[in-house]
């Protein structure tokens, strides 16, 4: 099997043709736009109705969820299915394209919860004890 466009020892510039390069940076746009990402991951967890998505997905405006779900739709990703009812519900699923995302959503998930530090609300990040302030008692020290 020959080199893969992350392999070999000559230099990776070499092995990234431009058709090939060119096709890793759209999908990599695609599912890296702001809240696609996101919503692709909540579709996989099992919520499928809109208002499960926007509850699921904090900080989404109505707008931009449904820009994004459209965009998703004419991309293949997903697919919106209409349920006769009264009132009329709608549904999106994922379909056999969008499923084949799993396991790269998979292992950037791991990645993530592995690699990325999230900023907490006082500007510390996760994990890590908030800086001292002037005037605050030393930790150490008994009062």
């Amino acid at each position: 099997m020959g080199p893969t466009p992350l392999s070999g020892s000559d230099g990776r510039r070499n092995m990234c043709e431009a058709r090939r390069c060119s096709k890793f940076h759209q999908a990599v746009e695609l599912i890296g736009a702001r809240w696609s990402g996101a919503i692709i991951h909540a579709i996989f967890t099992g919520r499928h109705r809109y208002a499960e998505l926007k509850a699921a997905i904090a900080g989404v405006s109505d707008t931009m969820l449904s820009q994004r779900l459209r965009r998703l739709e004419g991309e293949g990703i997903i697919e919106r299915r209409v349920i006769p009812s009264t009132p009329v519900q709608v549904e999106y699923h994922l379909t056999d394209k969008g499923k084949e995302l799993e396991p790269v959503i998979e292992a950037l998930t791991a990645w993530a919860e592995k690699w990325i530090t999230l900023e907490e609300p006082g500007g510390g990040r996760q994990g890590e004890a908030a800086p001292a302030r002037p005037g605050d008692a030393d930790p150490g020290s008994a009062r």
